[in-house]
């Protein structure tokens, strides 16, 4: 899901995204009073999703740009050639930003194309990859891809690192991986049965061997910044998960044991690498030897390798047993063995949005982060993604968006909440700040504080930006009416 500067020929920072047990309702309110002074909020875009403009600047193909022009492979038939058109707009963008009064923007750059009062904060790798590096090599089930994005990774250091405080390697590298190598619904489209059915790859393999990749990925460009940059640029590096949080189905010992393997399979599998060393427990227990086992080099290249762990929340959902106990579908995530639902005795687990699997439940976050400042001895986190899944429609029903300005306001309640609890986080970033293209649905699914008019590119403020900027400003924050 997922920073101001000019855009031009190589080496341009291209892909803008700025840096910028428990129950809650919608009545809560939450003031800026509530969190430190020094605290970053922003809101996020990812290069892919805004940028268009797809072969300006000399820009080599991405993955991304082949694999939606596929027939069949987005919902409503789209690509985001054009999308924002943010490559030529950024202006706008930033003057929009500037008006909201975030203090930070969160952006990515794209790798296919090297190559500001607000703090960019950036990420290296959101998804998307150049094609040419799946071709020579098939990308992230080769080794060979750790020098690359090494090289990658310093030559941004060494170009935009005076600018840039806050750095992450990867963005959701747990999605990109799963629906890439298990599934097989994101390129490279690899996967095999019963997890999907592709031309090629296999499930039960590749999906390892990529996050091996991946994680030595992030060690070397880490390794990279530690020794070359970061004591002369003072900035710090970190990487961004996505991260749903699951509520056993049930209270029995079955059921809180699958919510611990859910967890692992999804957060912890790229995230304890970085801080212990080694894959979680959970899945070893599971995966056994087809699970990687880290060289002494590799375990030596892994110390101290993040200084931020990045949080993308947006929902909760039930997670049931399925290695002790029946259940409709075993596969539901993975070999986690879990069937994960937002549904029980035919009550949803909180309000339903665009998306199927995304439902409102503010006590999520704190869990979430109390998850995470409990497993990983309070690291310091930044929520990098948050925010509301809006149908697409006619464009006076779209701009009053009262259900995203009650969802940011719930969960904003509960990350101060947690805060208060001793939880080190350091910011907030909204998705998005503009309607963009979101991968395999397209434009049906809206996310952003601005409408855009695909047609003619038009930014307008939705109901929900008043309430953010006066968030922002400290102003009390009136709900509109329903």
């Amino acid at each position: 899901m997922r920073r101001a500067t000019s855009c031009g020929s190589a080496l341009a920072l291209c892909t803008i995204t700025i840096l910028l047990s428990l129950s809650y309702s919608s009545s809560e309110t939450v003031h800026r009073s509530q969190f430190p002074s020094s605290f970053l909020f922003g809101t996020a875009t990812s290069y892919y999703q805004v940028e268009g403009a797809y072969l300006a600047g000399h820009k080599s193909l991405s993955n991304w740009d082949i694999f939606t022009h596929i027939p069949g492979k987005i919902e409503d038939g789209t690509n985001a050639d054009v999308t924002d058109d943010q490559y030529h707009l950024f202006m706008e963008d930033v003057a929009l930003m500037s008006d909201l009064g975030v203090n930070a923007y969160r952006f990515s750059i794209s790798w296919a194309r090297v190559l500001p009062s607000i703090k960019p904060f950036v990420t290296l790798n959101h998804y998307d990859i150049p094609q040419e590096l799946e071709d020579r090599y098939g990308s992230w089930l080769s080794s060979e891809i750790q020098q690359d994005f090494g090289y990658f990774a310093d030559v941004c250091f060494e170009a935009f690192g005076d600018r840039v405080q806050y750095w992450t390697t990867f963005n959701e590298p747990n999605v990109f991986v799963y629906d890439g190598y298990l599934s097989g619904t994101y390129p490279p489209a690899r996967c095999s049965q019963p997890f999907g059915n592709c031309s090629a790859g296999d499930s039960a393999l590749e999906p390892y061997i990529a996050t091996h990749n991946v994680v030595l990925s992030h060690a070397t460009a880490a390794e990279i910044y530690r020794n070359k940059y970061q004591e002369k640029q003072r900035g710090m590096i970190g990487i961004v998960i996505s991260a749903h949080w699951y509520e056993p189905y049930s209270e029995t010992p079955v059921d809180r044991l699958a919510r611990e393997r859910a967890m692992a399979f999804q957060f912890a599998w790229f995230v304890d690498p970085l801080v212990y060393g080694d894959y979680p427990p959970e899945m070893r227990q599971v995966l056994g030897s087809r699970l990687p086992i880290f060289s002494a080099e590799a375990r030596r290249k892994l110390e101290t390798k993040l200084d931020f762990i990045g949080i993308n929340h947006y929902t909760t959902q039930y997670v049931k047993d399925c290695m002790f106990s029946p259940c409709p579908n075993s596969l539901s995530y993975g070999e986690a063995c879990v069937y994960l639902t937002g549904e029980k005795d035919g009550v949803y687990i909180g309000n339903q949005t665009a998306l199927d699997d995304f439902f409102v439940v503010p006590r999520g976050m704190e869990a979430m982060v109390t998850y995470v400042k409990e497993r990983y001895n309070n690291t310091p986190m930044f929520i990098t993604e948050n925010g509301y899944a809006q149908a697409t429609g006619p464009e006076s029903v779209v701009l009053h968006d009262t259900s995203r300005i009650a969802y940011l306001e719930s969960y904003l309640a509960a990350l101060s909440k947690v805060m208060r609890t001793g939880a080190d986080v350091r910011g907030y970033f909204t998705w998005s700040l503009l309607d963009n293209f979101e991968w395999l649905h397209g434009y049906l699914v809206r996310f952003g504080l601005y409408y855009v008019d695909f047609t003619t590119l038009q930014r307008t403020p939705k109901m929900s930006v008043k309430w953010y900027k006066n968030f922002l400003s400290g102003e009390e924050t009136q709900k509109p009416s329903m």
